[in-house]
């Protein structure tokens, strides 16, 4: 096992792109982390063999001696097969299982159907979406499972929401977003209950979407297309008003512009879970 991790070590390292001493330091040193990081999270995979493929979820993780926060291999018992994931084992307690991710822009969300699907994006620079498959795959379960939003308002200020019980449907009913129970007081996805999962080539409101400007990212639009939420829009403009194609957030602020989140992440972990 040690000569293996130390193997891959040396392979990543050795084939990495040569680092040019007139280079910027400081990108000199985000690229030796990013490696490091991508080292790391093999680690976690090749010890997690003997225990992450029977975990179902980050929080199966986390009770088998997952602390860290970084990227792991699950299976949710499906017969469908294994994959990546994100856990995020610190927040309030861990096990939390990431589903979408968004730090500045640097990632394009307006994607295909088929990308919505599979999933995109890069677990390392943490802007991805793990792709309504899997999603679909881990809320079908029996036990439920609790969805946790946060929005970074500012640099000093994170808020988030919780829902007691969150599914979505297989791609059959376009990955309906079927149950939402447990919405906060202000709840801007709420509104999103049953509607169906749209895309710029794939309109769930027959056109009216694309035609209203409203579809900057895949999302929960239905067939009406209202949208009181949309954390895989597009970044705005700085300075700008915010178009119904923007990532937003409705009541986060009193202005359209307030109503954009800076970072989003989306995360799941069974109900019940401590």
């Amino acid at each position: 096992m040690l000569l293996f991790v130390l193997f891959l070590t040396t392979n990543l390292l050795t084939n990495a792109a040569p680092l040019d001493c007139h280079n910027d330091t400081g990108s000199s040193q985000k690229e030796i982390l990013l490696q490091l990081s991508e080292i790391q999270s093999q680690v976690n995979i090749l010890r997690g063999n003997g225990t992450s493929v029977k975990a179902r979820n980050c929080a199966d993780v986390h009770k088998f001696g997952g602390r860290i926060s970084n990227v792991y291999t699950i299976d949710p018992h499906d017969g469908l097969g294994a994959f990546d994931v994100f856990c995020d084992q610190t927040t309030a307690g861990g096990g939390w299982t990431v589903l979408q991710k968004r730090l500045n822009g640097s990632m394009d969300f307006n994607r295909t159907w088929e990308e919505y699907k599979h999933g995109f994006g890069n677990f390392f620079t943490q802007e991805f979406w793990l792709g309504l498959d899997k999603i679909h795959r881990l809320t079908r379960n029996g036990t439920g499972n609790r969805l946790r939003v946060e929005l970074g308002v500012s640099n000093e200020e994170l808020v988030y929401a919780e829902y007691g019980l969150f599914v979505i449907g297989n791609e059959n009913t376009s990955y309906r977003l079927n149950n939402l129970s447990g919405a906060a007081e202000n709840d801007p996805l709420g509104y999103h209950r049953n509607f169906s999962f749209g895309t710029w080539d794939r309109d769930p409101a027959n056109g009216k979407c694309d035609a209203y400007g409203r579809l900057g990212g895949g999302w929960w639009y239905g067939e009406i297309c209202v949208v009181n939420s949309n954390l895989n829009g597009l970044y705005p403009s700085r300075g700008t008003k915010t178009p119904m194609g923007d990532i937003t957030w409705a009541k986060l602020g009193s202005t359209a512009k307030a109503s954009t989140p800076a970072t989003t992440e989306m995360k799941i972990r069974p109900v019940g879970y401590n």
